[in-house]
């Protein structure tokens, strides 16, 4: 399938996923909300992929959202045709949960996201890079939670996700100042893992730590992402009560047994792909 926004390239279980709109500064457009969760759900419940590797193209990564969007128009919001304003509201709120859904389905997905950010990540891109599992940039990356700059609150997942990344502290100096903060910032902070000379590099280091990935078994890797995402947001008591009825149903020996074997016989291990899923029946 064709897409306006992202192009998608697939090699032994790794997806490439990128943003392709570099003159527009991969700006996110009204087809940019579709297309996104559509493409990511796809991979997921396909179940052959096992990384995502989620990049851009062009000199800035992306400039946030477009003009559209923040006008509501072209992405489902149909509240200007209710004269009510009660009822005008409620359905710019059902808007809001839509565009924070598409950043949600980076979470959702069955495997891990790593997200290869160059030059500027600005606004809703710092709301969608929260969202992966992983972040890497370039030297010349920068990021900027813009929404205060122009007068808004940002609502589609930064002031949600980032206080769980890095100190509380660095993310209201971010959302109340809207100043950049630099690669080398990012990564003191631990808002990115490794910072690369060049986008190059960067590709060429993010792939091989996705194809290290792709190595695992596709199931532990899974439950592994499961694990992380639920105890992020709940009590060490309920995270390890969570664990314990996962592996009742989910830990089966046979990737076990597949690790020891081929260890033994000096070869690679291979696993199955986690298989497709079939939602909505």
């Amino acid at each position: 399938m064709e897409y306006r926004c992202f192009e998608i390239d697939e090699s032994e279980g790794v997806a490439h996923v990128r943003m392709c709109r570099p003159d527009e500064l991969n700006t996110m457009v009204p087809e940019f909300w579709r297309e996104l969760p559509e493409i990511i759900a796809e991979l997921s419940d396909g179940g052959r992929t096992r990384v995502v590797v989620l990049s851009s193209t062009g000199k800035h990564f992306c400039a946030g959202m477009d003009l559209a969007v923040l006008t509501g128009a072209g992405v489902g919001d149909r509240s200007e045709a209710i004269t009510e304003q009660g009822r005008q509201r409620a359905a710019l709120r059902y808007n809001v949960l839509h565009l924070q859904g598409a950043f949600t389905a980076l979470e959702r997905a069955r495997m891990p996201v790593l997200a290869a950010v160059q030059g500027g990540c600005v606004g809703g891109a710092v709301d969608m890079v929260t969202a992966a599992d992983c972040r890497y940039a370039t030297a010349d990356a920068w990021f900027c939670i813009q929404e205060i700059n122009i007068g808004m609150t940002a609502d589609v997942g930064t002031l949600q996700r980032l206080p769980k990344l890095i100190a509380e502290g660095v993310v209201r100096e971010l959302a109340y100042t809207g100043r950049r903060m630099d690669a080398e910032r990012a990564a003191s902070v631990g808002l990115v893992n490794e910072v690369f000379d060049d986008h190059e590099a960067m590709l060429s280091g993010v792939h091989e730590i996705a194809a290290e990935i792709a190595s695992k078994s596709p199931l532990a890797v899974h439950g592994t992402k499961e694990m992380i995402n639920y105890t992020r947001d709940h009590s060490v008591d309920d995270s390890l009560a969570y664990i314990a009825a996962w592996q009742t149903g989910m830990f089966q020996p046979a990737d076990m047994t597949e690790c020891f074997n081929a260890r033994s016989e000096g070869r690679d291990p291979k696993f199955e792909d986690l298989g497709p899923v079939r939602k909505g029946l």
